[in-house]
Parts: C-alpha cells; structure tokens; sequence
C-alpha cells in the first residue's frame, strides 16, 4: 500500500504532464495558474487509496483522478465568483486576477478537461463511472443554491445547513473513493460503504472548514478569514450562535447579520467575540466528532483486510486536526 504522500506525488506529477499552454493563453492561463501546486489534492489521491484499497491498478485510476481534481478546482473558480471571495490558497482567485467572465469561461473549459480524464481507463467502467460522476456534480450545484438561497431565507435549521453541505462538499470526496472502488472492481456493498465514508468525512471537512474560516490563522488557511461572517453566511456556528445567544450577544447578532453598512474587520471581530462566549468551538468540535466517528463505522464495514485501512483511518484523522 502507497502511503498518502506517495500518492500526491503520483497525482502532481500526472498534473504537470497536461499541456494548457495553449490558445488562445487569455482562456488557459487562469486554469494553470489555479492548478498550480497549492491545493491539498485530497480527492484525487482518495480516489487512487479506494482504488489500492480494493487491490485495484491505481494506474487505471490515475486519469479519473484529475478529473475530479480538475472538476473540483472548476467549482472553485465559479465560487469565487459568487462568494465575492478574494484570496484562495493565499493568492488571489482568477476573477480577481483577470475579470468575471474570464473565471467562467475558463471554468467551464475546466470542466470538459475533467470528462476527458474521467474516461481515460477501462472502456467497460466508463457507464459506471459517468453516471457516479454527473449525479455527483448535479449535487454539487444543488447544494451551491442552496447556499446561495439560505443567504436570504429567513428560517434555516441547522438541519438544512448540514443537508447543504452534504451536497456541496461532502458527496465529492464520497464520489471519488466510490469511481477508485469501481475501477477496482469493488462488491457494490463495498463501493458504497467506501461513499458513506466519505461523505462522513466530508461532513466532517466542512465543519472544521467552517471553524478554521472564523478561528484560523489566516497564513495557514490560506483564505481571509471571517468571509462567512461579513457574507452573511448561514454556517453551523451562525445557526448556533442564533440557537443559543441571549441578551445583549443576541442583539449584537441581529444588529450585525440585520443590515450591510458595517466596517468588515469590525463585523468580524464582534461577532467572533460573541462565537467565544457562546463557546461555538466546542458545539462544533463535538459535531465533527460525530461524523468522523460516523466515517470509521463505514470504513470498519468493508470487507477488507484491516492493515489495508490503516492509511484511510490515518488520513481521515489528518483532516480533522488540519489547519488549514
């Protein structure tokens, strides 16, 4: 079995092998400017460690993974875009770079290189793999409107929120060990506990992701940080925070989340003094706790041979003390 690191050279060094330099550069520069060595890569090497898992040929994997890679980073440059975010991975995003319409016409460039990827490996998966990989993107975007429709609805429960980033987030993990586990040839009850893995573990990304975007150290995460908050951003700790403050603090939030006229690093260290009183760290700690204690359930139910699963279990807990 490859190690985590092993497989992420694997992955960068495929990466480096597809030509962008092409024309017109106006629309190929942004794409090899976001696939640049930065990102954490951790879909694709999932990808090839389900593959492994299941003692399938991780070189049959290796073009469906940047795929997914390549569709995820595409994602990336269109919320950017609708986020009105401006750093990612600590440079600036495409739209901010060039323009608007730049990031979306490269992004959607971004997307037919990843379906090329996908069906470079065994002609009779191809089905499979496509029909795994559009209902994944399909929910993707669900849950990118969703998110974009929680910013002005009145009523969210956390509930909602968690059912979002299911969508949004966590089913692109789950459906990349899922296509690793079919090029292996995976039992379909196998594939699918290798998905609730890491859907859970997806769950669990999000959540710490929301965490680090209020109490992160912004050289490390790599975004700026309070995003969510001066956006307005309907996340678990916003939902909690609303669920649990009184008095004075509960004032503060609907005085700050009720109007637009704010000085941002203002907004943000207010409301960040109010997430520590109500000690939101902890509420949300404990639920991704759940979830990844969830994701080691699935992974404890496939049949495999338990040394085979020491690098996923060690890689689902990397992801829950990252920084960034």
């Amino acid at each position: 079995m490859h190690h985590f690191g092993e497989l992420l050279e694997k992955v960068e060094k495929a990466l480096a092998v597809i030509n962008f330099k092409l024309s017109p550069a106006g629309l190929y520069e942004p794409i090899s400017y976001t696939l640049t060595p930065g990102g954490k890569r951790m879909r694709p090497v999932m990808m090839l460690m389900a593959c492994e898992l299941f003692g399938g040929d991780i070189e049959k994997a290796i073009n469906p993974a940047l795929g997914i890679e390549i569709f995820h980073n595409f994602t990336l440059l269109h919320d950017d875009i609708m986020d009105k975010a401006p750093l990612r991975r600590g440079k600036e995003t495409v739209y901010q770079k060039w323009d608007t319409n730049t990031a979306i016409l490269s992004g959607d460039t971004m997307f037919a290189f990843a379906l090329d990827c996908l069906i470079e490996t065994d002609t009779l998966l191809i089905p499979e793999i496509l029909r795994t990989f559009s209902t994944t993107a399909r929910q993707v975007c669900e849950g990118q409107q969703y998110d974009m429709e929680f910013e002005t609805a009145e009523k969210v429960t956390i509930a909602d929120y968690l059912m979002m980033i299911r969508l949004k987030t966590a089913v692109l993990p789950a459906a990349s060990l899922k296509i690793g586990a079919i090029i292996a040839g995976a039992e379909p009850r196998d594939a699918e506990s290798i998905y609730r893995f890491g859907e859970n573990i997806g769950l669990a990304f999000q959540l710490k992701d929301d965490l680090l975007d209020v109490f992160g150290d912004e050289a490390t995460f790599g975004k700026h940080c309070g995003g969510d908050i001066t956006s307005n951003k309907k996340t678990f700790l916003y939902l909690k925070a609303f669920e649990l403050a009184t008095g004075n603090d509960r004032l503060a939030l609907q005085h700050y989340f009720g109007g637009t006229d704010f000085d941002e690093e203002t907004k943000y260290r207010e409301v960040k003094r109010i997430y520590e009183n109500l000690k939101l760290k902890d509420f949300a700690e404990k639920e991704m706790d759940k979830y990844y204690h969830q994701s080691l359930v699935n992974l404890d139910a496939i049949a495999v041979e338990e040394a085979k699963k020491a690098e996923l279990k060690q890689f689902a807990q990397r992801l829950m003390k990252r920084e960034s």
